[in-house]
């Protein structure tokens, strides 16, 4: 009697952690970000005025192991050379936290793991561990995913697209965390 009373304990037991462990999970995160010239934060004269735009979407997974991401842009005034997601919040101009793409030779990013830029179009992927940089004087270290995400749902991230005639950067946007599904 004892033992059945111990297997149906522990089949409840299992029973509960398997209905309880997709509650578990971190719920997934929708991004977005508008990107304009007049967003951006030049060195030393503030705004750009481009005639540029584009969009970022990107959706944390369940697990906030990866972001799938999504960067559209159109219209730069100079050749796109590079694409990164920056800690910084609006106003500020941070450090690189991961590359997106590039163009300018030699490629510069660190993890070697960026994609080509299209000069206007869309560039897709995902983002993990292996591709966060930093940047490490603002406190994120190279791999830490985690200390990535807690940034972009603190609002303190921004996508950044540079050009050849902007090359602090033509067109930005901040990041925004829609946790809502």
């Amino acid at each position: 009697m004892k033992q059945l009373m111990i297997t149906a304990l522990g089949a409840i037991l299992a029973l509960l952690a398997t209905l309880s462990a997709p509650a578990l999970a971190v719920a997934g995160d929708d991004l977005k970000a508008k990107l304009r010239g007049f967003e951006e934060v030049a060195a030393g004269s503030g705004s750009v005025s481009t005639q540029a735009s584009g969009t970022f979407r990107g959706e944390i997974n369940n697990h906030g192991t990866e972001i799938d991401f999504e960067l559209t842009y159109q219209g730069l005034e100079g050749t796109v050379t590079q694409d990164h997601i920056h800690l910084g919040q609006r106003g500020v101009a941070g450090g690189i936290s991961v590359w997106l793409c590039q163009t300018a030779a030699p490629f510069l990013d660190p993890a070697g793991l960026a994609k080509t830029c299209p000069q206007s179009g869309t560039v897709e992927g995902t983002i993990t561990a292996a591709n966060v940089i930093g940047p490490t004087g603002q406190g994120i270290a190279a791999g830490e995913f985690a200390e990535l995400v807690r940034a972009i749902r603190g609002g303190v991230t921004y996508a950044n697209v540079h050009s050849t005639k902007f090359p602090t950067g033509e067109i930005r946007g901040q990041i925004k965390a829609d946790d809502d599904d």
